[in-house]
């Protein structure tokens, strides 16, 4: 047996569930397990070729009949911020961005609790204890880290030091994937999921990377529709990574 076979990933096929997404549809999905005696190449290829990560599964949909899943990422070199997306990173300068290890705490759960609660209490992960959310962040064989968004002076109610938003990334050969992220739900105005997907793009710069992965486009989910404003994106095609439009096939 060579190296190349033994180190090679086993994929397997999920059983058919609704799908999380779209109404009346169904959904499998391919996936693979992540583990330490696998080479680390293997897994920044799987994650920067249309897999995305939870914990120490890498997968990626694998319905029949249906495409509506869209792998996409930002080059961050030509990312142009509009009107829109200037006024909202002038409303956050008075956060900083604190890079932090992937180790949870009581603070950052209590935020994530609100947020789910107010902004997927229908999904599945209403019901995430500590010790779920844990797993979720620290259960991971990549290169994995955390930022933190924090109040820097006192305003609008908001008290110095105050955690908004965490994002948890993986930091992948030539950039970072957004692996998900969450935010104070009682800030609209701020903006915040948008802002930290900006902040992104500046970090992917100033380490002279090329891409933030955004995850899935879904077509016909209004809660990925946020996605579309960063301009302009990249789509995993058959014929690998081409500029997209959510209007035209990808």
């Amino acid at each position: 047996m060579t190296d190349y076979t033994k180190n090679f990933p086993d994929f397997y096929v999920t059983g058919v569930n609704p799908c999380p997404y779209l109404p009346d549809r169904e959904e499998r999905k391919l996936f693979t397990h992540l583990t330490t005696d696998k080479p680390a190449t293997f897994v920044d290829h799987l994650l920067r070729n249309g897999f995305r990560r939870s914990q120490n599964i890498a997968y990626l949909p694998y319905c029949e009949g249906c495409t509506a899943c869209t792998s996409i990422r930002i080059p961050a070199h030509k990312f142009h911020m509009s009107k829109s997306m200037k006024r909202v990173w002038n409303k956050n300068k008075d956060l900083v961005a604190i890079r932090v290890p992937a180790v949870t705490n009581k603070e950052q759960y209590r935020l994530f609790s609100r947020y789910i609660t107010h902004r997927h209490l229908d999904g599945g992960m209403a019901d995430m204890t500590m010790l779920d959310y844990a797993m979720m962040v620290e259960d991971s064989v990549a290169d994995t880290a955390m930022t933190e968004y924090r109040a820097t002076c006192d305003s609008e109610g908001v008290e110095s030091g105050q955690l908004l938003g965490v994002t948890l990334t993986d930091h992948l050969q030539d950039g970072i994937s957004l692996v998900y992220s969450f935010y104070d739900p009682d800030m609209p105005k701020r903006s915040l999921g948008s802002y930290m997907v900006m902040d992104h793009v500046r970090t992917v710069l100033r380490e002279t990377l090329d891409y933030v992965y955004l995850g899935y486009w879904i077509d016909g989910c209004q809660k990925m529709s946020y996605k579309t404003k960063f301009s302009p994106l990249e789509a995993l095609t058959t014929e690998g990574w081409k500029l997209f439009s959510p209007h035209e096939p990808a």
